[in-house]
């Protein structure tokens, strides 16, 4: 079963990288691509052509309706969702397996929290996809940041199937890393949600350097931002009993709630950030920009808290098993 998981990890990988491609030739050459545009001339272009005034900037119009997606473009969108769900189906299979052969909740190390969580951020990106068709797309942002967690999973942080250490033995290692691990995956779509709200406002602001340029070819601004708040406030509840329940399993076994662990400061660092987040975006005053920055600093605590902590500081929750 091990082999199986190792097997399955490698198909997923190359199952989201797949649909990354196939996303991207949707993304260029469907009807809001850059060559579908080039296609179709701009008011500007034709006034000049029919001997109209020279002097009217061709600035893009988010609201003029997409051209028609050539069939190959289609074929890839419709590729693109297969093999996601081929590879969201031997993503779970991997963990399914995980756990068999480690005949426990497989995710007792650094390795198998990030594919735990992944997993639960591919769920999320599906379900949301599933509901708003028109941001489908979107999920050549989302296939990439999880091939690249995956892969550094795979490629440095995999450990062989194996016991846990006898700290982790106990009923409240499926409740609290559950339930991070859970909430981690969710703020993952929350962050390409927010990232893309940024690139979108930058491109109508007429910035036109990568990554702005990229812009042109994402949904209404309006739309980005209303998922990724609809995704944080879903999110942000489940990593508050995350770590409520951390607490909680700390006084059960080292007798203190709290200890000021790196681990511990920097959950609560990300805990911070993230109310400070719904805070901005419940008050009318702040702008929609910068609230979604607000998001983007938010994943990168969830990453320091991941890599950094684990990988260099050394406390009391040292279990990355790497």
């Amino acid at each position: 079963m091990g082999a199986l998981s190792n097997q399955l990890l490698v198909v997923t990988i190359f199952s989201y990288v797949l649909a990354m491609m196939a996303y991207a030739i949707e993304y260029a050459f469907g009807g809001r691509g850059a060559v579908a545009r080039l296609a179709v001339p701009s008011p500007a272009a034709v006034l000049v052509g029919s001997g109209g005034s020279a002097d009217i900037p061709d600035i893009p119009d988010s609201s003029a309706p997409a051209s028609a997606p050539s069939p190959g473009a289609r074929r890839a969108g419709l590729a693109a969702v297969i093999l996601m769900v081929l590879g969201y189906l031997a993503h779970v299979g991997a963990l399914v397996t995980r756990g068999i052969a480690a005949e426990r909740a497989p995710w007792g190390n650094m390795y198998e929290f990030v594919m735990m969580a992944t997993a639960v951020g591919m769920t999320a990106w599906l379900i949301t996809a599933s509901r708003l068709p028109h941001l489908r797309h979107l999920g050549l942002f989302v296939t990439l940041v999880a091939a690249i967690l995956l892969s550094i999973a795979g490629m440095s942080l995999y450990v062989p199937v194996g016991p846990l250490v006898p700290a982790l033995h106990s009923y409240w290692l499926v409740i609290h890393v559950g339930a991070a691990s859970t909430a981690s995956g969710i703020f993952l779509v929350g962050f390409v949600a927010a990232a893309m709200h940024v690139i979108r406002l930058g491109y109508d602001a007429g910035k036109t350097r990568f990554p702005y340029s990229l812009g042109e070819r994402l949904p209404n601004p309006d739309v980005l931002e209303r998922v990724t708040f609809r995704v944080h406030a879903f999110a942000f509840p489940i990593w508050t009993f995350g770590v409520i329940s951390g607490a909680i399993w700390a006084e059960a076994a080292w007798g203190r709630y709290w200890n000021w662990d790196p681990k511990e400061i920097w959950s609560f660092i990300a805990w911070v950030v993230y109310a400070c987040y719904l805070h901005a975006r419940s008050t009318p005053s702040v702008s929609r920009r910068i609230t979604s920055w607000i998001a983007i600093i938010g994943w990168c605590t969830m990453l320091v808290n991941l890599f950094g902590v684990n990988l260099v500081a050394n406390g009391l929750h040292s279990y990355a098993g790497v």
